[in-house]
């Protein structure tokens, strides 16, 4: 027995020491965190965005949602794997300097947070609960009642942001994911309309509109923020050298991007089989709404009132729980209870009283932060040629940073007002940004060399 026991003991040893030292998770907990992430993406914007690009592109459709695919998948996919390579934001933006890291990365945190995204969370999915709603109820104290159960429950499951692959990864993702199939699927099976020719803005080089319309998913933004929750996920599993963490946080975003290149191409096949059906429909919400309802009736409104809620929850415990993560690393006077019971007490507020306000604010921001967003992902992936000519970060960086703010700026508040960026190729389609950059990419690879050459004859005088 004493054999036995001995035997038992060392294979329990020898167990844990495997646990201990593994480095990659198996398919299915990599599958789990991939769909962990890809909920804590696919929020209403998700939803609504392709089906109005299938009504609107109609037999322009598929270029269209290639364009839309590139900016609205594959810049965030980009973003998530720039930032594990980076270790996480703080690092890729403090390549350009600490300073602009700091400001950066609060920026980016508040405006796709509790400045923007999370309010929009509870009243979208309010909006699609309204219809059920006997008509004897108030809306407004029914929408504040909604507001505070809802961010109730967004806390509550942000309390605990290393076993959100145990909430959003096995159930509301397959819940949303099963939901959006049965719309999809019906609309393929026996189609409500036939594709209509294209119209605005799609009739002008339709790809080109897709890409641009892209940016509005604002999922670039997200992706640098949700890193820091995934990899708590991660090491939840056992995974902890940084290298390992890296790589499984860019198999998450792989696994959700194919996700969501599945999702939003069956959405905008709704679109394109609803358009005749509905030619009214001034969103991709109420396109959804008449394709469910069209199919299904009165159970279909309440398929498509469910999709919204699972998806807008998913994404307002994701944004939460990664805001105060990072706040209360940053800002530790606080702790993370503090910061996440903050942003969703401030949060229902705003969903109620103050968006519009708030929406004022934070679209202009979020335009200026975006230019900066994408060459900071390209240069992350593209580290290790540009930390050879580290000045490169800060003039690329910095004159795209400045760039956009004085657009954006103009944008808010002087709208119609005329700048030298106007005459700039592409800026008619919102990237006057673009050829700063080139030219400022080319002035820190010079400085980067005047530097070197310098500093190498420096030393050997």
């Amino acid at each position: 027995m004493a054999e036995g026991a001995m035997a038992q003991g060392m294979q329990q040893a020898s167990s844990g020491a495997q646990q201990a030292g593994r480095t990659r998770l198996d398919l299915k907990k990599s599958l789990l965190v991939g769909m962990t992430l890809f909920s804590m993406f696919f929020g209403a914007g998700n939803l609504i965005l392709p089906p109005l690009l299938g009504a609107q592109a109609g037999e322009a459709a598929v270029p269209a949602m290639i364009g839309f695919l590139v900016t609205a998948i594959g810049f965030p996919v980009l973003g998530i794997v720039a930032v594990a390579l980076a270790g996480d934001l703080p690092k890729l933006a403090g390549r350009v300097n600490a300073r602009f890291a700091l400001v950066f990365t609060v920026l980016v945190y508040l405006s796709i947070g509790p400045c923007l995204a999370i309010p929009r969370t509870s009243s979208t999915s309010f909006e699609m609960l309204a219809p059920l709603l006997p008509e004897s109820v108030p809306l407004n104290v029914a929408s504040i009642a909604f507001s505070v159960a809802f961010f109730a429950i967004a806390y509550t499951l942000a309390m605990r942001p290393g076993k959100l692959t145990q909430v959003l990864g096995r159930i509301c993702a397959p819940a949303l994911i099963i939901l959006i199939v049965i719309i999809v699927a019906s609309s393929i099976v026996a189609p409500l309309g036939e594709p209509t020719p294209v119209r605005a803005p799609y009739d002008n080089a339709a790809a080109v509109q897709g890409f641009l319309n892209g940016y509005q998913t604002m999922d670039l933004l997200a992706a640098l923020n949700f890193g820091i929750v995934i990899a708590l996920n991660i090491r939840s599993f056992g995974v902890e050298k940084p290298g390992d963490v890296a790589f499984e946080i860019s198999r998450a975003g792989v696994v959700a991007g194919v996700l969501m290149l599945l999702i939003y191409c069956g959405l905008g096949f709704v679109g394109v089989a609803t358009a005749t059906y509905m030619p009214e429909a001034q969103n991709g919400a109420q396109l959804l709404t008449a394709a469910a309802t069209g199919h299904f009736g009165l159970v279909g409104t309440v398929i498509i009132a469910a999709i919204f809620f699972i998806a807008c929850l998913n994404v307002c415990t994701g944004l939460i729980s990664c805001c105060s993560t990072y706040f209360a690393e940053t800002f530790p006077k606080l702790p993370y209870a503090a910061w996440a019971a903050v942003f969703a007490v401030f949060s229902c507020v705003v969903s109620n009283f103050g968006l519009t306000a708030i929406l004022t604010f934070s679209v202009p921001l979020l335009n200026a932060l975006y230019p900066a967003a994408i060459v900071l992902v390209i240069m992350g992936m593209l580290h290790s040629a540009c930390d050879r000519v580290p000045y490169v970060w800060k003039w690329v960086v910095g004159v795209v940073a400045v760039e956009s703010v004085i657009v954006s700026v103009r944008d808010a508040f002087f709208a119609g007002a005329w700048l030298p960026f106007d005459m700039l190729p592409l800026a008619d389609i919102g990237l006057s940004w673009l050829v700063p950059a080139l030219v400022a990419a080319v002035i820190g690879v010079a400085h980067s060399l005047v530097v070197n050459k310098g500093g190498k004859a420096a030393a050997g005088e």
